[in-house]
């Protein structure tokens, strides 16, 4: 479904990706892992168009690096990006309409699933999104990204400063979307999370991949998890 493919990326003279090289494929749940530096967020603003960048950037089957973020969002990547994008003077049912996928055919996601999968925004429906809670924010971002009706979806720190009870809510909506045929690929530091939900997990250090396999593989190899990813 995804293929990267020797992706380069530079902030000005800054030469941040080396080559990094990873697929998703579809209905499966890949954690992308590393210190904060590491060049986890640059990978997925590399997929989205949002930097320089040179490589493959293969989306079934077609090459999308060049396109412009909207274009790739309209083949069906979803981005929810870390800073929880929303729109705070909209209430939360505007923010989700502008989310929704238009055209002919209809898309997989209702405003009623949004609501039934996280029933704390349909208490919340007309309230501007400005003053929902910062879990709140996370899962307006989440459903609003969802609403384009995305085949892949890219998370980066779904669970930054939330509330572990909030954490686990996240972690049932990824396996929702997994079980809908949805691919996921999730950026995040913390190990819980990922070891609990992902079927394959990827390790970044200093711009490129250091590991990828299975969360089995990565438990037994503890060189990894100190080398790169122990504080």
């Amino acid at each position: 479904m995804l293929k990267i493919e020797n992706l380069q990326a530079y902030y000005g003279k800054s030469h941040v990706l080396h080559g990094v090289e990873f697929e998703v494929h579809p209905g499966e749940i890949v954690a992308l892992l590393g210190r904060n530096g590491s060049g986890r967020s640059t990978t997925a603003k590399a997929i989205m168009g949002m930097v320089d960048c040179t490589g493959t950037v293969n989306w079934k089957g077609q090459q999308v690096l060049g396109r412009k973020s909207y274009e790739i969002a309209h083949l069906g990547i979803g981005y929810v990006p870390e800073n929880r994008d929303i729109f705070p003077k909209l209430t939360v049912h505007q923010n989700l309409m502008l989310g929704e996928k238009r055209g002919a055919r209809a898309g997989r996601w209702s405003f009623d699933d949004m609501y039934g999968m996280f029933p704390r925004l349909k208490e919340r429906q007309h309230v501007e999104a400005g003053v929902l809670s910062g879990g709140e924010q996370q899962m307006l971002t989440l459903c609003r990204t969802l609403m384009g009706d995305p085949d892949l979806i890219i998370i980066d720190e779904p669970t930054e400063g939330l509330a572990p009870k909030i954490v686990e809510l996240v972690g049932q909506y990824l396996r929702e979307l997994k079980a809908r045929g949805i691919a996921v690929l999730l950026i995040e530091q913390k190990l819980t999370i990922a070891m609990a939900i992902s079927d394959r997990v990827l390790v970044m250090g200093h711009g490129a991949v250091v590991f990828n396999g299975t969360r089995e593989e990565l438990k037994q190899n503890a060189s990894i998890r100190q080398e790169w990813l122990q504080v």
